[in-house]
């Protein structure tokens, strides 16, 4: 798929975005290829953790400002249309997703970054909201997802100092999970994902929804929430199976059914 390369390690799928020589730039038509390519993926049965990086020095450098024009004279709409389908792929994938941040993470890069559940950062990664630095406003979600991940005060001083954020510092503040070498990146990232697959994968997905819901929830609709999807997720194949190992004191082995 143009913009996008798709690959497989059993069953864990790789999505890449493929245009080094912007850094990834985002583009419709790139956007519009990852969240295909995100849905080819999550037909798949027998993928059960995905993994989105970038190819060449950078992960993904932000809006390709020479395809601003696009997204057409109603800028919320063409990104709404063009722009929103990957994002909105990556937060409801059927599957968790680890983000494997190769170099420079930079606005909408920074945003797409944070759409996945966990990231594991190269030596050589660096993010960076940029909006300030040419007077606009944080977008693609990144007023949303940073002060949830990180905090209001860190998220601010982000966004309105403009400074750029190191992967030592991104680990030390939460927004990275894990900093490794740059050879080693993906073995890492596929070390995790290859973890996650082999997890009760709709119950990992449901702990995604309901954390997610409970950013807009009173504790006792969550409580009661949490309660409602348990009683839908204790019938799967996985939660018998885990009962069952738990009883039989043995390691569970999940099929993500």
């Amino acid at each position: 798929m143009a913009g996008v390369k798709q690959a497989r390690d059993g069953t864990v799928g790789i999505l890449t975005l493929d245009e080094p020589a912007s850094l990834n730039a985002m583009t419709p038509d790139l956007l519009g290829a990852l969240a295909a390519a995100i849905g080819e993926m999550s037909q798949d049965e027998g993928i059960r953790a995905l993994i989105l990086t970038g190819a060449g020095r950078g992960f993904c450098s932000g809006q390709n400002l020479k395809a601003s024009e696009a997204l057409g004279e109603d800028i919320a709409a063409g990104v709404m249309r063009f722009y929103w389908p990957a994002f909105k792929a990556l937060r409801e994938c059927r599957v968790p997703v680890v983000v494997a941040v190769n170099g420079v993470a930079a606005g909408g890069g920074f945003s797409l970054a944070m759409a996945g559940d966990m990231i594991v950062a190269a030596r050589s990664a660096s993010f960076i909201q940029v909006f300030s630095r040419i007077a606009l406003v944080p977008d693609l979600g990144s007023t949303w997802l940073l002060p949830r991940l990180i905090g209001r005060q860190r998220a601010l001083e982000l966004m309105l100092l403009n400074e750029p954020l190191t992967v030592e510092r991104a680990h030390e503040i939460g927004l990275v999970r894990q900093v490794v070498d740059d050879a080693k990146l993906m073995e890492e990232a596929l070390t995790l994902a290859r973890r996650l697959a082999e997890g009760p994968t709709r119950a990992l997905v449901a702990t995604r929804l309901l954390v997610e819901e409970s950013e807009h929830a009173t504790y006792e609709a969550q409580f009661r929430r949490e309660i409602e999807l348990q009683a839908v997720v204790r019938k799967s194949a996985d939660a018998i199976e885990g009962r069952n190992a738990f009883v039989e004191k043995r390691t569970a082995k999940f099929t993500g059914k």
